[in-house]
């Protein structure tokens, strides 16, 4: 008898029993306190995070559902949202334009495993570009996106037309409320008629005629629209960090997916964090193998290509696309007791201080290679937990990086959620070092938590 198809992405080898999937969700991180985020504001974003939190491990419960499917899902969820910092919603460039950014990987399962769109303007939800971007990637022209894992502005609307994406006019990501944080910022006028106004132009700049308007019988959607329409009192908090999850599947394979429209005025063309590999997002996975003098990294016995190797095989990229590698570059080692780890994660906050650091990378790169160190010198060995709070928690590497700028200019502001597979099963793992953290979890006992401040969880 033949064995399935696995999905993409998953492993049967020495796999006999599914793994328990876990997620964790965030929302933007800040300068949050209880005098900006007040009893009413907080409960209409606990009630929007634990809904996406529900919807999404509904999805991740069913037969057959993968992470990079759920994560996405969620993070959708986020972008149809305009109280977050992501597709509706989204935040604001100087010059009162929107130029989104989203990302996408995986600890294994596709060639790319990891890709970030920017600049995006015309693909109503960004994460689902980036998504079709990395599964694309399969093909040997990359679905048109050739080998390339970022991609900005006009190639990432043009792509976005010819894979079919659903599309959006520019005042489809206008919210009233981030209109008037971007305006009084830049001290312009902010009053409703000129924001009409200002929102028509937008469309009719990009081709569009005059907006039909669908009134929706949700009581849920009607809500949303009234709150999206409503002035901002310059005292509330507006989240402006990125919205991502991070979500493992029964086959042990993690995804990471972020969204974000950036920073409030942003000069057009500023690239932060959430689209860049290895500083608002990263997932790996890596094998172990126990032996009799400990724990060692399958990478131990590579043996490194010669030159004239490199130069006689066909592992250089060329337009299209890369080529093979050497077999023995990826030749599994026969030793037997392997045991995989894996990690992702998804990083919030003051993205130019994450770009600086290679934050996720690096905390990812602690928690792995730390870990191989110890265990052959027969120490213990350091959690992802760990690893992130060194970087994002209170007096980490991220807040340390703004020197005597802390608390000035929102500069090192941030937190990380994430999950690390360990021994076949999977941690929740999260830390910030600011006034608050917007995330949603399901705990051991499958309890649904929300997570403002660090003094205060709610369970549901």
């Amino acid at each position: 008898m033949s064995q399935p198809i696995p999905r993409q992405g998953m492993s049967y080898t020495d796999k006999t029993a599914s793994i328990k999937p876990r997620i964790i969700i965030h929302g933007g991180a800040g300068r949050i306190t209880r005098e900006n985020l007040p009893a009413k504001p907080y409960a209409i974003y606990r009630r929007a995070l634990l809904d996406t939190l529900r919807d999404a491990n509904h999805r991740l419960q069913l037969p057959g559902a993968t992470a990079l499917d759920v994560a996405t899902h969620a993070v959708t969820l986020l972008e149809n949202n305009g109280l977050f910092n992501s597709g509706h919603g989204a935040v604001y460039t100087t010059e009162g334009t929107h130029e989104l950014e989203a990302s996408v990987m995986v600890s294994r399962g596709y060639r790319k495993r990891g890709v970030g769109v920017m600049g995006v303007k015309k693909a109503k939800n960004p994460i689902a570009l980036a998504r079709e971007m990395l599964i694309r990637g399969q093909e040997d022209d990359g679905g048109g996106a050739q080998g390339h894992v970022q991609l900005h502005g006009e190639t990432c609307d043009r792509l976005a037309v010819e894979w079919g994406l659903e599309l959006a006019r520019p005042s489809h990501f206008w919210t009233k409320r981030r209109w008037d944080e971007h305006r009084k910022a830049l001290g312009l006028k902010h009053d409703r008629e000129t924001y009409e106004k200002d929102r028509a132009r937008a469309d009719e700049d990009a081709g569009y005629g005059a907006q039909v308007v669908e009134v929706s019988s949700s009581p849920d959607d009607v809500a949303a629209a009234r709150l999206d329409n409503t002035s901002w009192d310059g005292k509330e908090y507006l989240p402006q960090g990125t919205v991502g999850a991070v979500v493992m599947d029964d086959s042990g394979t993690i995804c990471v997916a972020t969204s974000t429209g950036g920073i409030t005025n942003k000069l057009p063309g500023r690239i932060g964090d959430t689209p860049t590999l290895g500083a608002g997002f990263w997932a790996e996975e890596w094998t172990e193998t126990k032996r009799s003098s400990g724990i060692e990294h399958s990478l131990a016995g590579l043996q490194v290509p010669s030159v004239s190797d490199i130069f006689t095989s066909s592992c250089m990229p060329w337009l299209g696309g890369y080529g093979r590698v050497l077999s023995h570059e990826c030749s599994e080692s026969t030793t037997t007791g392997r045991q995989s780890s894996a990690v992702a994660m998804s990083g919030t906050g003051n993205g130019d201080s994450f770009l600086r650091l290679a934050a996720t990378r690096t905390a990812a790169a602690m928690a792995r290679f730390a870990s191989a160190r110890t265990s052959q010198a027969g120490g213990s060995s350091l959690s992802l937990q760990a690893a992130v709070s060194q970087v994002a928690g209170p007096n980490g590497m991220l807040q340390q990086s703004a020197e005597d700028r802390w608390l000035k200019s929102g500069e090192g502001e941030g937190g990380m959620i994430a999950i690390e597979l360990n021994a076949g099963k999977g941690h929740i793992v999260f830390d910030f070092n600011c006034g608050g953290m917007f995330h949603v979890w399901i705990d051991d006992e499958g309890r649904h938590k929300f997570q403002v401040f660090r003094d205060q969880t709610d369970v549901e």
